[in-house]
């Protein structure tokens, strides 16, 4: 501040993350979308939330104070999908746990009320925006109301919020009372009455009836996903008790210029140097050297936080504005020829799902690609395959990867079909990840996800252009277990189909209720908010455990697990010497001894998997 001859300052702006000045960082780039407007932003990450004295250390800002959890919820940050404390945070220096409080936004609204008194205080991050409305807590196995209720705060901006802090700042800064600010798209806040409310509003169900009533808490998660559209969606109102929120309709995507310019901010690309001692911040090393092409997603998953957050409509940068990113990166001192990725919340996707969309919103009812893909949908991804063949083409760049995810049900839709080629010739690092996350179609369908069937055509297709090219290349799936609609059989079956490919994946994810999503409705309501109907969800925790050992069955400590799900399942036939078994017989139960007996069954056709971790190297010799 003093360099900069600054001896005030206009917005303290609060993370639950260690500062990385880089556009993957949703505090960097509110600040430096602010800077950009001519406000001073000071920057305070990972305070010490014991006392309010790291809030009060630069004296009180002019306007306001900005918070934000982070890039991820604290809870999810500081705990496992089993409810025990990390042991590592990797947006923190060195990796160190324990360095932001849970309930990240909360806390941190409450010190800056005891740092500068009455000032302005506004919520923001994903925390805060996948926490707006009333909505179910797993750590605490109830229904909260929304985080402004619980964190003071007087304003909330949930999304993409770079138009919604710049219109927030420029009012405050003309000397706009914060309480008389509720006409701002992107924004919600409380009331003491719902006529305040500036948009075309519907009601949904209040706190105390989605906290009591689960078919009431069903239909107030699917009508706030419904009106979560910029285009048609209309401002919702739920009542907290003693208040009114007020969620005001979405704000818009931000157009290519609006995106080029935030992405091309004077980013220093690094971890703050303070954390150098530390050991680092680890999550900047894999999007160092990677690109942000695209925003929004229209493959709704259930279990994502996307839709609810970036909203559906997929927004994209230009190629020049890309292009220049790309050529800064190769001035990098560390850059070794190597960009890491080219991607975002979905690396194939570079337009609007279709005309309709942007005329009249998304769909309600229907989503663009599963079960099935709509009629109406654009699937030329010719744009994309051109912006990699650019990137290719610049000086110093050797190879261009895609890390993040390929939408592999999308990428077959391709009317060109020239995408599938390139990426298999060009970037594949080794392993391309993909989620096919089940096989059995109604734990898909809870899911949001397209049939096995189209998978295994993805990968049928993937071997087939290997051949062609003379690659030695494998996919890596991404499974979850345990998500709501998947029984002990369902998962039966899923290691059978996954036995039958001859392999194992490397990463199982059991499925993770965070606030916000679909999935997680069904977790706490037993009920699909989509057609009111019950679901299936496993709770039980030896139950969840034995889900998951299913599909790692291989492994020598799972064995007693798998061999309770299979016997509870009535599917003992697994246990055997068949090609087709999960399990070989304890040795009480062999019986014949003879050679006939103990013949191995035959070797599985090798895939287009990942071969695991675990069975790399040299074989243990037996004693």
């Amino acid at each position: 501040m003093a360099r900069r001859d600054w001896y005030w300052y206009d917005f303290l702006l609060v993370t639950g993350d260690a500062y990385v000045d880089h556009p993957s960082f949703g505090t960097a780039i509110i600040g430096r979308v602010l800077e950009s407007e001519g406000f001073r932003v000071a920057v305070l990450a990972q305070p010490d939330w014991h006392s309010c004295a790291d809030f009060a250390a630069m004296g009180k800002p002019r306007y306001g104070v900005l918070i934000s959890g982070g890039n991820v919820d604290s809870m999810v940050a500081n705990y496992t999908v089993a409810k025990r404390r990390r042991v590592k945070d990797t947006y923190s220096p060195g990796a160190r746990p324990g360095l932001r409080p849970d309930r990240a936004v909360i806390v941190y609204s409450n010190l800056a009320r005891q740092a500068f008194g009455r000032i302005p205080v506004v919520i923001g991050g994903l925390e805060a925006s996948l926490r707006r409305f009333a909505h179910y807590d797993y750590w605490e196995d109830r229904v909260r109301r929304s985080v402004l209720q619980d964190c003071g705060a007087d304003l909330l901006s949930y999304g993409m919020g770079e138009n919604s802090m710049t219109e927030i700042a420029h009012r405050l800064a003309a000397g706009e009372d914060v309480h008389e600010i509720t006409d701002v798209r992107g924004t919600a806040f409380l009331a003491r009455s719902a006529d305040v409310c500036r948009f075309p509003s519907v009601t949904c169900p209040g706190f105390h009836e989605v906290s009591t009533d689960k078919e009431e808490y069903a239909r107030a998660a699917m009508l706030q996903y419904r009106e979560h559209d910029p285009v048609r969606g209309r401002a919702v109102i739920q009542d907290q008790g003693d208040r009114i929120l007020i969620v005001n309709p979405p704000a818009y995507p931000l157009t290519t210029e609006q995106l080029d310019r935030v992405a091309e901010l004077p980013y220093v690309r690094e971890a703050h140097p303070m954390y150098d001692e530390l050991g680092g911040v680890p999550s900047i090393r894999e999007v160092r050297f990677s690109v942000i092409h695209n925003r929004g997603c229209f493959g709704a998953c259930n279990f994502c936080s996307l839709a609810f957050h970036q909203g559906r409509i997929v927004s994209c940068r230009s190629h020049e504005s890309v292009l220049r990113e790309v050529e800064q990166l190769t001035r990098h001192p560390g850059f070794k020829g190597y960009i890491h990725d080219v991607g975002g919340p979905t690396a194939n996707f570079r337009h609007p799902s279709c005309e309709k969309q942007l005329r009249d919103g998304m769909c309600p009812n229907r989503a663009c690609l599963a079960p099935e893909p709509c009629p109406n949908l654009d699937a030329g991804q010719d744009d994309y395959l051109t912006l990699l063949q650019e990137i290719r083409a610049v000086p110093g760049v050797k190879k261009v990867f895609i890390r993040s995810g390929i939408r592999f049900d999308y990428l077959l839709l391709d009317p060109d079909g020239e995408l599938f080629g390139e990426i298999v010739q060009h970037h594949v690092s080794g392993q391309l990840k993909v989620a096919p996350e089940h096989c059995v179609s109604h734990v898909l369908d809870c899911m949001g996800k397209p049939h096995i069937e189209v998978y295994e055509e993805f990968q049928k297709q993937f071997e087939d252009l290997n051949r062609k090219y003379g690659k030695d290349q494998y996919l890596v799936p991404y499974l979850i277990s345990s998500h709501p609609g998947c029984t002990l059989s369902d998962a039966v079956s899923l290691a059978e189909w996954l036995n039958r490919a001859g392999r194992q994946p490397e990463q199982v994810q059991d499925f993770y209720p965070t606030p916000g999503t679909l999935s997680t409705c069904m977790y706490y309501t037993g009920i699909d908010p989509r057609t009111m109907k019950s679901v299936y969800v496993p709770k039980d925790p030896h139950e969840k455990a034995m889900q998951r050992a299913l599909l790692q069955w291989k492994r020598p400590e799972k064995r007693q697990l798998v061999l309770q799900a299979l016997r509870e399942t009535g599917r003992e036939d697994l246990i055997g010497w068949g090609e087709e078994c999960l399990l070989r017989p304890d040795r009480k139960d062999r019986t014949g001894g003879g050679k006939e007996a103990r013949t191995k069954a035959p070797k599985k056709r090798k895939t287009g998997w990942a071969v695991p971790k675990e069975k790399k190297g040299k074989p243990r010799r037996r004693k």
